[in-house]
């Protein structure tokens, strides 16, 4: 029998550890990110890059609304070069975290993706800021 799971093997351990240690350079999960900001200074600006009518109907608080299309230089001022920015959307259908990760990168920016977006977050249990 034909199966998915098996036809290809796992990597070896050792190229597995690195993957998935290198994994976390590029993005963090809702619970981390509760987590950090809880704290005073949790050390990140957290990017919401979904429409202002999606971010108005409720956010993660304490996210700053910067859809992915109006990610650019100008914007980028008001933060320091070395700012880490941690970018959500929609969730895990959406690609607008990834869109606004790659604007970021391209402009030098740290960036950090948090996988599952608002879906993971409320999955999590976490709420929602309206405005």
């Amino acid at each position: 029998m034909n199966n998915p799971v098996t036809q290809v093997n796992a990597a070896p351990a050792n190229e597995a550890l690195a993957h998935f240690k290198r994994s976390f350079s590029f993005e963090t999960d809702c619970w981390d990110t509760h987590f950090a900001l809880q704290l005073d200074n949790p050390s990140f600006v957290l990017l919401d890059v979904r429409s202002p009518e999606l971010y108005k109907s409720g956010h993660i608080p304490g996210a700053v609304n910067l859809p992915h299309g109006k990610i650019i230089a100008s914007k980028m001022r008001d933060w320091t070069i070395d700012t880490l920015f941690v970018v959500y959307c929609a969730g895990p259908h959406c690609n607008g975290a990834a869109k606004a990760a790659v604007k970021l990168a391209q402009l030098e920016r740290p960036v950090k993706l948090m996988v599952g977006g608002i879906t993971g977050w409320l999955d999590e249990g976490f709420t929602l800021q309206k405005m």
